[in-house]
């Protein structure tokens, strides 16, 4: 089959002229390829080079766009730079062997033939050539056109062996399975399940980045149930492993809240493409192990399952390596606020109950009724619209106090600063049980939020704690 007709990029016909230059072989392969088969958008370029690839992509790199920087790799022998956007990789063609403790290979020059053979699945093997002999041929030495026609994730050797010298490939077979729809052939998929073990010498970062592509899929529920299934899952996300399973006592049982977290999870997608939402909802309820109780007069309990899970994700993300700045506090907030809105519901609910949302969850309380919408999993259909309609009444009153009272991430108008000047202090503890005083007099309607009925307010609590002010507002 010949696709030089797709080979529209200026890159390729660059490639073909320096490398033919050079007497080198050059070729476009792996997911551009795939990709280009499969008639998806096409992103990154990869390019082997069957010699130096660096020369090549500095070359290259002068000619399309003089002074753009070029990465170069040379432990790995490759380069990359972007050019229109795209991120165009090129790397000599190698052979690799493995040792039983390390996922890092030892690297030797090789042909094309060998670069094929380590690629981790056959729909990523194909290769383009790029040579003025056989410009655009496609070389698919391992039937990958077949798979992707028929939707398959297949190892190109052995899988045991594959999977046992480079484990992260076991993540990555669910990740394609997940984000093109595909199915892993069944000797694969047992190898996933045999060598999953493995798993342990992936440094945390290369997990975590394959674990945002699954989130990032249309429905990532399919990834996830692949990594439980084959016990990936709970060597690396034990949390959220930990909630599958249903428990019986008395013939009464809890639902299985391993697939009712998946439901959130895809329902949540529907609304948001948000990375550190789908982890809101992927984490929700990892409290409910720890705060699973059965009651005979009321069944089965999860109380303070939001407290104990939010507790639990700095945890998470510290071992995981992932980011401790505000995206975990993103996530913190929302598992911890997951439930609150369900407590507005009711038409009598004060307006402080209100306030003290939108306070605490600030500029994330549309993602907050987001994730909630998305906790309605119930298989009664009657049920589900009833929620909906409850939290778009929720959604209504937090819009008219907002509006109203303009609370959302509000600071109070008096300051520590203003505290001490009225009333003389050095800093100590009632300077912040006076801050806390009319913090909370706002949110509870007793006064409006803004300085005047704010500095009142502080001087009479002020005069409660017995301390005199000595500047006195006109």
């Amino acid at each position: 089959m010949n696709l030089s007709r797709f080979l529209i990029h200026p890159v390729f016909s660059l490639v073909s002229q320096i490398a033919g230059s050079k007497g080198l072989e050059a070729y476009v392969i792996g997911g551009f390829v795939r990709d280009l088969l499969l008639e998806r958008p096409l992103k990154d370029i990869d390019i082997v080079i069957v010699g130096s690839g660096i020369d090549v992509a500095a070359e290259a790199a002068a000619i399309l766009a003089p002074g753009t920087q070029v990465a170069v790799f040379k432990n790995f022998g490759t380069a990359m730079f972007r050019y229109q956007n795209i991120e165009i990789e090129f790397v000599g063609a190698r052979k690799e062997s493995y040792r039983s403790d390390s996922r890092n290979p030892d690297v030797e020059s090789g042909t094309l033939s060998d670069d094929q053979h380590r690629r981790d699945f056959t729909i990523n093997a194909m290769a383009i050539s790029l040579n003025s002999t056989d410009y655009g041929e496609l070389l698919d030495p391992f039937n990958g056109q077949a798979d992707l026609e028929e939707r398959i994730i297949r190892t190109p050797l052995d899988p045991l062996v594959t999977f046992s010298d480079d484990p992260l490939r076991m993540i990555r077979a669910i990740r394609f399975a997940s984000t093109l729809y595909f199915t892993i052939e069944p000797q694969t998929y047992n190898a996933i399940k045999q060598n999953c073990n493995r798993i342990d010498i992936v440094s945390e970062e290369r997990i975590i980045d394959e674990l945002n592509k699954i989130l990032m899929a249309d429905t990532p529920s399919t990834g996830f149930g692949l990594l439980e299934d084959t016990g990936i899952l709970a060597l690396v996300l034990p949390e959220v492993s930990n909630l599958r399973g249903v428990e019986y006592v008395h013939g009464r049982s809890h639902k299985d809240n391993f697939v009712h977290t998946l439901k959130v999870l895809d329902n949540v997608c529907l609304a948001s493409d948000n990375l550190w939402l789908r982890w809101a909802a992927l984490l929700h309820d990892i409290g409910k192990p720890a705060t699973r109780r059965y009651d005979n007069s009321s069944g089965w309990t999860f109380h303070n399952h939001d407290f104990v899970g939010s507790k639990m994700v700095a945890g998470l993300f510290r071992r995981l390596k992932m980011p401790l700045n505000e995206k975990m506090k993103y996530v913190e907030k929302l598992v911890a606020l997951h439930l609150r809105p369900i407590a507005l519901v009711n038409d009598d609910v004060s307006d402080s109950a209100i306030r003290r949302l939108l306070f605490d969850a600030g500029d994330d309380t549309d993602d907050l009724m987001t994730l909630c919408e998305a906790d309605i999993t119930s298989r009664f259909e009657d049920k589900v619209k009833q929620f909906q309609q409850n939290f778009k009444r929720v959604r209504q009153k937090l819009k008219e106090i907002e509006e109203k009272d303009a609370v959302r991430n509000f600071q109070p108008p008096i300051t520590g600063e203003i505290i001490i000047q009225t009333f003389n202090l050095h800093p100590c503890r009632e300077i912040g049980m006076i801050k806390n005083a009319i913090k909370e007099a706002i949110l509870d309607g007793v006064i409006q939020n803004n300085y005047d009925e704010a500095f009142r307010y502080m001087l009479k609590i002020g005069e409660q704690m017995g301390i005199k002010a000595v500047l006195r507002k006109d």
